[in-house]
């Protein structure tokens, strides 16, 4: 199903997902046990390893095609000076990123991804959420829709980036209602006191038009369109099990939308990285992930989740291609 028309369409889909393929992760737990280290010795890679199996159904998986999704939006709550950088800069990075001069670009790559960008209705910014919905049920399902239909079901790991000035504020304000408490806006792209002081009120002023409900209702109301594709695209994957490598702070809010509205719903979903942005700490403990890299990064663009496949290849590698002590006729002890 890849046509949503109401938050009623998007929870049915969220709860008819498969889950991974226990008979491949339990031989993979085996085979771990087979090989020439001593237990434990590869650290998280072994478990990052045995996960990955299941998802791929292969207790000896490889990582050979990765797919790298970055979706831009405009926020009409920028028009609060939320950010450093003027609206029309998320077009332009559109167009930076279609000629392969930004960091994902790079960073995909390197990794061997294949990357996409979609620039989701440019010319016609979100609501400005202070005043009111950001987006309507029809407009957040068309671009979750969107995120689904994105994915390549023959990926073996999925990224998702984002573009979209004023994007931290909206990620912000999403889990200060999920979540609950103050002191979730940071500097963002680099905003000043009086910037951050700018962003803190819109927040404030955006739960107070737009009362907390479900996931899917807070996206609508304080997201933009690339959080909700981002949104969508994570929850494509686990229809296809292709697993998910987060990125930072706004792509976690994205998740955060998902696993407030179906438990398990981010099984599929390993953090790539911890994001100078400082609220996304808290975001990962509420999810109960540990990000596999802390680099200071807060570019978003899906970076640091680009730079993460490089872990899950190194853990399937070892996995996968080391010998066993009967293969290497190494005493096992």
């Amino acid at each position: 199903m890849t046509d949503f028309a109401t938050f009623a369409d998007l929870r049915a889909a969220l709860d008819d997902m498969p889950g991974p393929d226990l008979a491949a992760r339990q031989a993979a737990a085996e085979r771990n046990g087979q090989l020439t280290k001593p237990p434990g010795a590869l650290g998280r890679l072994e478990n990052l390893a045995i996960w990955c199996a299941g998802w791929a159904g292969d207790p000896r998986p490889a990582l050979d095609a990765p797919q790298v999704l970055v979706f831009a939006g405009n926020h009409g709550v920028a028009a609060q000076g939320v950010s450093a950088f003027p609206a029309e800069v998320t077009a332009q990075m559109v167009g930076n990123f279609r000629a392969g001069g930004a960091a994902i670009n790079r960073l995909s790559d390197l990794a061997g991804a294949r990357m996409e960008v979609h620039a989701l209705a440019l010319d016609r910014p979100t609501a400005d959420f202070t005043r009111g919905p950001a987006m309507s049920e029809a407009e957040m399902c068309d671009a979750f829709a969107t995120g689904w239909r994105a994915v390549d079901p023959s990926a073996d790991v999925l990224v998702t980036g984002e573009m979209g000035i004023g994007n931290t504020t909206s990620a912000a304000a999403i889990a200060s209602a999920l979540l609950g408490g103050t002191g979730w806006a940071g500097r963002g792209t680099g905003v000043d006191d009086a910037g951050l002081m700018r962003k803190e009120a819109a927040i404030a002023a955006g739960l107070a038009a737009n009362p907390a409900r479900s996931g899917f209702e807070v996206l609508a109301a304080l997201g933009g369109r690339e959080i909700a594709a981002m949104a969508g695209a994570i929850a494509g994957a686990r229809a296809h099990r292709v697993p998910v490598i987060l990125d930072g702070f706004i792509c976690s809010a994205a998740a955060l939308c998902l696993w407030t509205e179906v438990p398990g719903a981010l099984d599929h979903c390993l953090a790539g990285h911890l994001s100078a942005e400082g609220s996304h700490a808290r975001m990962l403990e509420a999810l109960g992930l540990v990000p596999l890299l802390d680099l200071g990064l807060r570019l978003g663009e899906g970076s640091g989740a680009a730079l993460a496949i490089q872990i899950l290849r190194g853990a399937l590698a070892c996995h996968s291609g080391m010998a066993t002590f009967a293969e290497a006729a190494v005493s096992a002890g």
